[in-house]
C-alpha cells in the first residue's frame, strides 16, 4: 500500500513537471532582458535596474538590453542580432509600453511582438513574456499579451507590472519605477521563473 502511494505521488510530481513552460537554466545560462525604459532602468542607476537585481538573486548572467523610448517596430529589428550575438537560453520580452502610451495601432504591436517571439523560438530560446498595462487608470495588462502567450505557449507574467504601478511607493513617475519598484519587479520575475521550472 505504502509503495503504491509513493509511486502515485511520484507520478503526480512528474506529471506536474510537464506543465512547466521553461527549461531549467544551467548555472552558466544567459538571460536576455529585452525591452524599453522599464528594462533599461530609467530613473535609477544600472545596478538598481531589474535585470541587475535579477542577476544577483538568480545567480545567472542577465544581459540588460533595454532602450528607453523604444517601440516594438524598432525592437523587432534589433532583437535578431542580439539573439545571434548573445546566445541566451531565455528571453524576457518586456516591450510595448511606448506603443500603448503613444496610441499606436495595437494590432501592429501584437504582430511585432509575435515576430519577436518567433525569432526566439526559431533559435530555441525560451520566452517569458511580461504583460504591459493598458492606457487607463487601474488597468490590467493589455489583452494582446495573454493572447500571444496562449498562441505561442510561452511563459507569461500577467498582472505584475500593472499591480506595481498602482502603488505610489514603487514609482518615480507615472510610468516608471523607483529602485524599490525595480527590485520588487525582479523578485516577481524570479518567483515566476521558479514556478515555470527555469530556476
Amino acid at each position: 500500500m505504502a509503495r503504491a502511494l509513493v509511486l502515485g505521488l511520484l507520478f503526480l510530481a512528474l506529471a506536474g513537471c510537464g506543465d512547466d513552460k521553461l527549461s531549467p537554466l544551467s548555472d552558466y545560462a544567459r538571460i536576455l532582458a529585452f525591452g524599453d525604459s522599464l528594462t533599461a532602468g530609467y530613473g535609477v542607476n544600472k545596478a538598481q535596474s531589474y535585470p541587475s537585481v535579477l542577476a544577483n538573486i538568480s545567480g545567472r548572467e542577465v544581459i540588460n538590453a533595454g532602450i528607453s523610448g523604444e517601440e516594438t517596430s524598432e525592437g523587432v529589428h534589433r532583437l535578431g542580432q542580439l539573439l545571434e550575438r548573445e546566445r541566451p537560453a531565455l528571453l524576457i520580452l518586456f516591450e510595448g509600453g511606448n506603443d500603448i502610451l503613444r496610441n499606436r495601432d495595437l494590432s501592429r504591436t501584437k504582430a511585432n511582438l509575435a515576430q519577436m517571439i518567433e525569432q526566439a523560438q526559431n533559435e530555441d530560446v525560451d520566452v517569458l513574456l511580461i504583460g504591459v498595462p493598458q492606457k487607463s487608470l487601474f488597468s490590467s495588462a493589455a489583452p494582446l499579451y495573454g493572447e500571444l502567450a496562449e498562441q505561442y505557449g510561452v511563459a507569461y507574467l500577467d498582472g505584475a507590472v500593472a499591480d506595481l504601478l498602482r502603488e505610489p511607493a514603487y514609482k518615480s513617475d507615472q510610468v516608471h519605477f523607483n529602485a524599490e519598484g525595480y527590485r520588487r519587479l525582479a523578485e516577481l520575475i524570479h518567483q515566476h521563473l521558479q514556478q515555470e521550472g527555469a530556476l
